[in-house]
């Protein structure tokens, strides 16, 4: 893994740490006359990268990890299950018309469609969407199941994945979001979602969880 470059601010965060450590992210934001959420970003790239550690209570101090073996100890603990959000899902008989005002509604990149035992049948997305809507379809007569994507497919984690193994399809496959499922009696169930906002809060977790 190469090395991490750091920016000015992030080198004068290691300086004071290394001086004043343990001290806690309001004491460095205050030194660096900035606030405590503008710093944030930095902390958590700092700690996620090995060169800071954090005790709650205490305070941010100067770790002598490695940064190679502390990205890798601390990504190889995040998992799926602590951080996905709830489905955005949608039958397959809906009309295109309907799901695309769903979409909207629940503000996502992608729906997560069932069939008639409620297990996973296909995905759709903006482009999906947006293909049909190009000519003189009528949306309110097309239904989803007609325009998805099928299995085999479609990509979906478990939630005892880690986010690493997220990130790593989610880049392979050039896609925003997968389903989170677990297998039952008729297919895979969707019980979540994982995207790649989830991931980068998820990195800045690492920093916000100590609230320091």
């Amino acid at each position: 893994m190469n090395p991490i470059e750091l920016n000015k601010r992030q080198n004068e965060i290691l300086d004071i740490v290394k001086g004043n450590g343990p001290i806690t992210g309001e004491q460095i934001a205050e030194r660096l006359s900035l606030t405590r959420s503008t710093l944030r970003p930095d902390l958590a790239i700092l700690t996620m990268a090995g060169f800071l550690d954090a005790r709650p209570r205490v305070g941010y101090f100067y770790s002598g990890k490695k940064t190679s073996q502390a990205i890798s100890d601390n990504i190889a603990q995040m998992m799926v299950k602590d951080f996905q959000s709830i489905p955005a899902v949608v039958d397959e008989s809906m009309t295109v018309y309907d799901a695309i005002c769903h979409m909207f509604l629940e503000d996502v990149g992608s729906l997560f469609v069932l069939d008639k035992n409620s297990m996973l049948s296909g995905v759709l997305s903006r482009k999906d969407f947006l293909r049909t809507s190009i000519g003189n379809h009528d949306l309110n007569k097309i239904p989803v199941h007609m325009i998805m994507t099928r299995m085999p497919n479609i990509t979906y984690c478990l939630k005892e994945d880690t986010l690493f193994e997220v990130a790593k399809k989610l880049m392979n496959r050039q896609i925003d979001s997968l389903p989170v499922v677990k297998e039952g009696k008729e297919g895979l169930e969707v019980i979540g979602r994982i995207t790649k906002t989830n991931i980068t809060r998820a990195f800045l977790s690492l920093a916000d969880d100590h609230d320091l």
